[in-house]
């Protein structure tokens, strides 16, 4: 008789136990993946900038780069960009993608209130020292 309450305990502090373990599982996978496509988001933004540098590029060059650094991912995303002036002889690029549709869980964990940003900004080519 007493091994079958043994047993009947274990299960139930299993069963209690089961859930919590499973939201703390689940919840590391979600930071990963949202930390792997912030990853890919930034190296985007920066693949995107290292073209916009450059005294040649064009928008269209821009945004083809940024699509070809993202494509792995599978992502559709925002491309966001400031053009350098005399100035402010800086070039910046902007990718963007709503949690939302990045999410493994959904809406469980908040994934819709806020959106996955990679950013960057570098010194454009031949502006601001005396060059045009």
């Amino acid at each position: 008789m007493t091994g079958d309450r043994r047993r009947a305990a274990t299960i139930v502090e299993f069963a209690v136990v089961l859930p919590l373990l499973l939201t703390v599982l689940f919840g590391i996978m979600e930071y990963g993946w949202m930390f792997m496509v912030r990853q890919g988001l930034m190296n985007a933004a920066r693949e995107g900038c290292r073209v916009a540098v450059l005294s040649t590029s064009s928008e269209s060059d821009i945004v083809e780069r940024v699509n070809e650094v993202v494509a792995p991912l599978g992502l559709t995303v925002t491309i966001e960009m400031e053009h350098a002036t005399i100035e402010k002889p800086v070039e910046s690029v902007v990718v963007r993608v709503p949690a939302a549709d990045v999410s493994l869980m959904g809406e469980f964990f908040g994934a819709r209130d806020y959106d996955l940003t990679g950013s960057c900004s570098m010194r454009k080519e031949g502006m601001g020292d005396g060059e045009e």
